[in-house]
């Protein structure tokens, strides 16, 4: 299976309206899977095989749950290539 990239956001609800605590704990849903991965300002890009990373972002949801969100909306984007894609070939120009 191809390694792709897959960048996602979650936009917890939460009663009062601090949803960083909540981010916090779906980033550590990513951290702690053992995939290589960006954290940036909007989003978090994941690399590694496709149904490894949806089931990372599926468990990130739920942690947001279980950290007190009565929701979450998850924007996600994959980028698919037969071969595979990398980050670091799209960032290398900028390091």
């Amino acid at each position: 299976m191809p390694i792709v990239n897959v960048g996602f956001q979650v936009l917890p609800k939460v009663a009062d309206g601090n949803v960083y605590p909540v981010v916090d704990k779906a980033i550590e849903v990513v951290q702690q899977s053992g995939v290589k991965y960006e954290v940036g300002a909007m989003e978090t890009v994941m690399e590694g095989e496709l149904d490894l990373l949806l089931d990372i972002v599926k468990r990130a949801q739920e942690a947001c749950i279980q950290a007190g969100a009565s929701e979450v909306m998850t924007h996600m984007k994959i980028h698919y290539r037969p071969e595979g894609v990398s980050m670091d070939e799209k960032l290398a120009k900028y390091r």
